[in-house]
């Protein structure tokens, strides 16, 4: 017999937890709402109506202004996010499932002493690692290249860490020994057997490096000079930091912002039941 006071509760639990919910999405959803109200209207009416209302949509018109302004380097800037991000969150990944797969299933000396300096990598913060970086790459002759941007990317000790969870999770050590036994070497092992097992963990690290990356602002600002090798984030700054002397640059940035959140929506969405059931195996580890 159920407890009437007890499904009261629970009725009220359930109700206070999705007006929560609701509150955090509108908190959320908000600003994609303002920046895409405010990149649908012309430059003269950004100030003089309401942010939250659609007035005369002109974002076709904004468009081409984007793409075509100082010679379509916004499109530049675009290509180079791509190559820095897509690129450096697959090698990345690779990275982190090679080592975390290392850590997991094989037993040698100093393991455990490696694995809490990795971990401790997780808490220094990529800003105060910005400096000791450009004097690195400084004194190698690779400031101001692509490769600036690229390297310090596909290191991440958060992947490592997740990767060897779900290493231990998701690949039974018995089918290792039946592909040893079989003839296969190591690399092979690793990639006919626990690279498929890991699949939908690897796709979590791999958006995890994806957004990072294409969030950076801070190593690409200590590292390049060159506008044409600029990411979008650093390119949008530059022209923000414009807009007193040229208003015009204004819609430009609004307009840029938008169009640089959209690639990151359509790879969660195209990845979603990968990453969904990466993070269910994480959470049940």
């Amino acid at each position: 017999m159920s407890n009437p006071s007890l499904h009261r509760e629970s009725r009220m639990s359930r109700t206070a937890v999705m007006a929560l919910m609701l509150v955090l999405a509108v908190y959320f959803l908000l600003p994609i709402y303002f920046l895409i109200v405010a990149a649908t209207k012309p430059q003269g009416e950004l100030a003089s109506t309401n942010g939250l209302v659609f007035t005369h949509f002109n974002l076709w018109d904004n468009l081409h202004t984007l793409f075509t302004r100082s010679d379509g380097i916004f499109g530049r800037w675009a290509f180079n996010t791509v190559i820095y991000a897509v690129f450096g969150a697959a090698v990345g990944t690779l990275i982190s499932a090679l080592c975390g797969y290392a850590l997991a299933k094989f037993r040698f000396r100093g393991r455990e002493f490696l694995f809490s300096v990795i971990l401790g990598g997780v808490l220094v913060p990529t800003t105060a690692l910005a400096l000791p970086l450009f004097l690195l790459f400084s004194a190698t002759g690779l400031v101001n290249t692509y490769l600036a941007v690229f390297l310090p990317s596909i290191v991440s000790p958060f992947g490592v860490y997740l990767a060897r969870i779900f290493a231990n999770a998701s690949v039974p050590q018995e089918l290792l020994e039946s592909a040893r036994l079989d003839g296969a070497g190591e690399f092979r092992t690793f990639f006919s057997v626990a690279f498929k097992l890991m699949t939908p963990a690897l796709v979590t690290i791999f958006l995890f490096q994806f957004v990072a990356i294409w969030n950076n602002f801070f190593l690409p600002m200590v590292m390049l000079q060159k506008e044409s090798l600029f990411p979008i984030t650093l390119g949008l700054f530059e022209w923000n930091g414009q807009t007193a002397r040229a208003p015009l640059l204004q819609m430009s940035v609004i307009t840029g912002s938008l169009v640089s959140i959209v690639p990151v929506i359509v790879v969660f969405i195209l990845l979603q039941r990968f990453w969904r059931t990466g993070l269910a195996a994480g959470s049940l580890k």
